[in-house]
């Protein structure tokens, strides 16, 4: 008789309620990029998690918002919605005491799929006494009946060893997904660029981050030394001033941040090269976007 659990776990919730944060917990090492900003996840990455005895495969999902008025933020949540559709478990995210448009935007979609939904709510760090979150839960199981409720601070990398053991109580008796070994559904050159996104959202300030995307243009491995070149699409020639900084050294900073993170997720040394281009109204053409990526 099969014991083996198998199956797909979609994290799904407003913008920058700390879903990546959590998936990195949940999965015992950094593949999903983090920021304080919304929207930093743009695109669907699956995190697996496997044992001898389960392969747990969380979805990573762009936050779930209102805004969509670029092709981008159509992209982004196109990929959110579908990305709820064939799991066999959804693990919904709010945060503490907190409710919104963009909670009843992802509400809707939740309501439209029938498989186990664990409402996790989290940064409850943030609140004097776990009881003050009483009133908060009896206002969201008047609007939906979750499967089960999980209070949590994905920051405070605590409880997440019993979340998992909850996530196993409904996770489906089914045969390995993907290779024992894999981490992520995603290619080596993407994590790269990923980490070298992650690094432009938390150093430049403003609306800029959302202007701007990485295309990796060499990926080569010489002397048991990864050589990246890397290129940084932003909108304005303004922008592409304050990407470089004052004689180089924002780009000069985010090089070095990036270079360390991409290091440890390859496990080797890296020679990384970035370089800043202006592509005007990228994030508004869905021809320019399915060629960086975004298809």
């Amino acid at each position: 008789m099969m014991s083996f659990k198998a199956g797909f776990i979609a994290v799904v919730g407003p913008p920058n309620v700390g879903k990546s944060t959590l998936i990195n917990e949940l999965i015992g090492y950094k593949l999903s990029i983090t920021s304080h900003r919304p929207q930093t996840t743009r695109h669907r990455i699956c995190a697996i998690c496997s044992t001898d005895d389960y392969q747990m495969v969380f979805v990573d999902t762009p936050g779930i918002h209102i805004e969509n008025y670029k092709a981008i933020n159509s992209y982004m949540n196109r990929e959110a919605s579908s990305s709820i559709r064939d799991v066999d478990i959804i693990l919904w995210l709010v945060e503490s005491n907190k409710w919104g448009k963009q909670d009843e935007r992802v509400l809707e979609h939740i309501s439209q799929v029938d498989v186990p939904v664990i409402l996790c709510v989290n940064k409850i760090d943030k609140l004097k006494s776990e009881q003050n979150i009483l009133p908060f839960l009896a206002k969201i199981s008047q609007k939906y009946k979750a499967t089960a409720t999980f209070p949590l601070s994905a920051f405070k990398k605590r409880d997440t060893k019993k979340l998992k053991q909850l996530i196993l109580k409904y996770l489906p008796k089914q045969d390995i997904i993907f290779d024992p070994n894999s981490t992520t559904d995603k290619n080596d050159k993407f994590i790269v660029a990923e980490f070298i996104r992650e690094k432009l959202m938390r150093h430049l300030k403003n609306e800029l981050p959302y202007d701007i995307t990485v295309g990796i243009e060499q990926y080569e491995l010489k002397n048991n030394i990864w050589h990246i070149a890397a290129r940084i699409y932003v909108d304005k020639e303004s922008q592409k001033s304050i990407v470089i900084g004052n004689k180089g050294q924002m780009l000069k900073l985010i090089g070095t941040e990036a270079r360390k993170g991409i290091e440890n997720f390859l496990q080797k040394k890296i020679f990384l090269q970035l370089w800043v281009k202006i592509k005007p109204g990228w994030s508004n053409n869905k021809k320019t976007l399915s060629s960086l990526g975004y298809d």
